[in-house]
């Protein structure tokens, strides 16, 4: 288990937003969720009076909140470093962590990089207890990411934040141009039901099967340097149309033909990677990670059983039922996590 500034482990972080369209009545559903099953919020926050409304939904415990801020701020440029400082100064005591997207020059330039977590840092250390981490999201090499997290020794409350669906997305592309130089397209350009996939299914894969050794060697190596590390932990498959990545552990990729006796695909990680992501993490020190289940592919519904009085005043409850599928996907992410941290 983590333990944080109170010394009580943590229960796991998952997403919490709103994620169809309707009133409040949805962040209280995800509210009630997140109560019956302990567990902690992650949140989108867009600007300071967004953040201020979903946090008022947010259950209170003994692990603050996450929030992941707009993907387009980049620490590189100091009106972005400007805009992270007044927001951890805002709502630096009511947080845990902020979470920034990192960019594909950060590893060039690591002594910007370095001077902007430092800037950063006194902000947060003069906030409260909460963290930066700076995520896996832009492509760079493992290498270079682990590079990054060096950067960062000796500057309090900054690490990084692993992206298990980043990394093993980039990595298994990169894996599938190794073993198949001579074709001239990315992995991500083909799909399902390309022609080609049949005659490449075995090396698809094996690519595919690449991502987990990424983010265990990563997880090595910032556990050897002592980075404080976040991680997103989702699944996914590069083969998936438009976003390939933020589905659940349980999922397959279908196709239209048999391979191995079944008419799907592994994805990234499976149930099994997830346990062997799930180990690795315990090498840190327990202050030093933290977790959160980024999932929020979901297309589904779900009768609202005990939480229709909730929207006795909505004529519709199509919104309310996907919110309430979407939910119950987290929730039992978070009895399966439990169950492989044992």
């Amino acid at each position: 288990m983590v333990a944080y500034d109170d010394g009580v482990p943590a229960p796991l972080h998952a997403l919490f937003q709103q994620r169809v369209d309707g009133d409040d009545a949805l962040l209280r559903l995800a509210q009630l969720r997140f109560e019956q099953f302990g567990l902690t919020a992650e949140t989108y926050g867009g600007s300071a009076g967004e953040l201020d409304h979903v946090l008022a939904f947010v259950p209170s415990g003994v692990r603050r909140p996450i929030v992941h801020l707009p993907r387009h701020i980049d620490l590189l440029r100091e009106a972005d470093r400007a805009a992270v400082a007044a927001i951890v100064r805002q709502f630096g005591d009511r947080m845990s962590g902020f979470v920034v997207h990192d960019r594909l020059e950060m590893p060039a330039r690591l002594c910007d990089f370095q001077a902007a977590a430092t800037q950063l840092s006194r902000a947060l250390v003069e906030a409260g207890p909460a963290q930066l981490f700076v995520e896996y999201a832009a492509g760079c090499q493992v290498a270079e990411f682990v590079a990054m997290g060096a950067a960062l020794e000796g500057i309090p409350q900054v690490g990084l934040c692993i992206d298990t669906g980043h990394v093993g997305i980039r990595e298994s592309r990169r894996a599938f141009a190794r073993i198949r130089p001579e074709i001239n397209f990315d992995l991500a350009q083909l799909s399902p039901t390309d022609p080609r996939l049949p005659d490449l299914v075995d090396d698809v894969q094996s690519a595919v099967a690449a991502g987990l050794p990424a983010v265990l060697t990563l997880t090595a190596a910032l556990v050897e340097q002592r980075t404080p590390t976040h991680y997103h932990l989702h699944d996914g498959h590069p083969l998936i149309p438009r976003l390939s990545d933020h589905f659940g552990f349980q999922n397959r990729l279908a196709i239209p033909f048999t391979y191995h006796g079944v008419r799907s695909l592994d994805p990234l990680y499976g149930v099994a990677g997830l346990a062997a992501i799930l180990a690795a993490t315990q090498a840190f020190e327990p202050e030093r990670v933290s977790l959160t289940l980024e999932i929020h592919q979901v297309d589904a519904r779900l009768p609202l059983g005990d939480a229709a009085g909730l929207f006795a005043h909505w004529r519709d409850l199509t919104n309310a039922e996907r919110m309430n599928a979407w939910l119950a996907v987290l929730t039992q992410h978070s009895v399966l996590v439990s169950a492989l941290r044992r």
